[in-house]
């Protein structure tokens, strides 16, 4: 690799990573906060809250790359033109194909870091992430059993125990449900049983009262029961076992047993074959991103007013590649013998790229024919 290569591919790096690190921050800033409400507001522990969010910033990353990537490499070929250098660099006889090489080994680069997302953290962080929020739902049942005090186990519901016997009986039971905006419900009773079913735990109150108030009429309406069954799995984020998605699989099972995965997870096999061949794709995407980036700042050449026209146009031919994609996950999950489709988006970016890079090599050729 020649000093020229490394310089550019030096300063693409750090960009790259100062937009990365802004980027991550505020995905996880907004992330975090709802994250924070929801599992310190269901009793668990700052050391909770830092798990959750170590197990989601790869697939944080994994989102922000392509974006990261592209305003590298737009931010470093705009001011290498603006300083003059790119041109100082053509006019010692770099043509626009040899100018792009250090981008193409800042794309392969930040294409590997996205392999190793896709295919290696992502699993096994949405895994762990999944397991560890399916245990913390599991516990929630315990959580609720905490004598003398008043417990909001969700938004709107309140929950009281006054005392638990030995033998597992619940003492003075009291149940508020404020969910609807219109009504309030509340439950008493003088002794309840935590009882597990099928479908869930259930709550069996004995000898209590129900008072249904109406709060757009001004109405109450009470009633005496003997014994009374609600089912507090409503009170838990999820129950049953925890079930596997397509983003937790690992490549190797969507590669070798996409029947079987198809099956798991309850989606189709077109969406398997997506799901795998996408996180191919994706690596490609990145030095795509970068390479149009580059490529379409580099045909407008140098200017005193700056590049902000071809700055305009790159973000448009992104958003055009990003529809591409779109388009092609559509076909591709129609038909499992479709799934060629994902890579539309990278064949797509490739042919612009080649274009740009063939009209910066040969500007007089295109621009006499746009003249005539």
């Amino acid at each position: 690799m020649s000093r020229f290569d490394r310089y550019i591919l030096s300063q693409l790096l750090i960009l790259f990573s100062f937009f990365a690190l802004v980027l991550v921050s505020i995905y996880w800033v907004n992330r975090a906060v709802r994250l924070f409400d929801e599992l310190i507001a269901d009793g668990q522990s700052a050391f909770v809250f830092l798990e959750f969010t170590a197990l989601g910033l790869p697939n944080v990353i994994r989102r922000v790359l392509p974006m990261s990537v592209f305003a590298a490499a737009v931010y470093v070929t705009n001011r290498l033109s603006s300083e003059s250098e790119l041109t100082v660099m053509q006019a010692t006889g770099f043509s626009p194909w040899r100018l792009a090489r250090p981008v193409a080994y800042f794309g392969l680069v930040a294409g590997a870091m996205m392999a190793v997302m896709t295919h290696f953290l992502v699993p096994v962080s949405l895994t762990q992430l999944g397991e560890r929020e399916h245990e913390i739902s599991q516990n929630a049942t315990s959580g609720l059993l905490t004598e003398g005090t008043f417990l909001h186990p969700t938004r709107g519901m309140t929950f009281y125990i006054r005392k638990i016997t030995p033998e597992g009986e619940l003492r003075d039971v009291f149940l508020s449900d404020r969910r609807q905006p219109d009504q309030v419900i509340t439950y008493t009773a003088s002794k309840a049983y935590l009882v597990g079913t099928d479908t869930g735990p259930k709550l069996v109150m004995v000898d209590g009262l129900s008072q249904y108030h109406d709060t757009l009429e001004d109405s109450l309406f009470t009633t005496h029961f003997e014994d009374f069954t609600y089912d507090i799995a409503a009170l838990m984020s999820s129950s049953g076992s925890h079930s596997e998605n397509l983003r937790e699989i690992s490549t190797r099972r969507l590669m070798f047993e996409p029947e079987a995965v198809a099956e798991i997870t309850g989606d189709g096999l077109p969406f398997v074959l997506e799901e795998l061949h996408d996180r191919f794709n994706q690596p490609l995407l990145i030095m795509v991103s970068a390479l149009i980036g580059f490529s379409t700042l580099l045909v407008g050449g140098y200017s005193r007013f700056g590049v902000w026209k071809q700055i305009i146009v790159a973000f448009v031919l992104l958003v055009f590649v990003e529809s591409v994609k779109n388009a092609g996950t559509d076909l591709a999950r129609s038909d499992p013998a479709l799934w060629p489709a994902v890579y539309l988006p990278s064949l797509t970016g490739a042919a612009i790229v080649l274009m740009l890079l063939w009209l910066a090599a040969n500007p007089i050729r295109w621009r006499r024919k746009a003249a005539s």
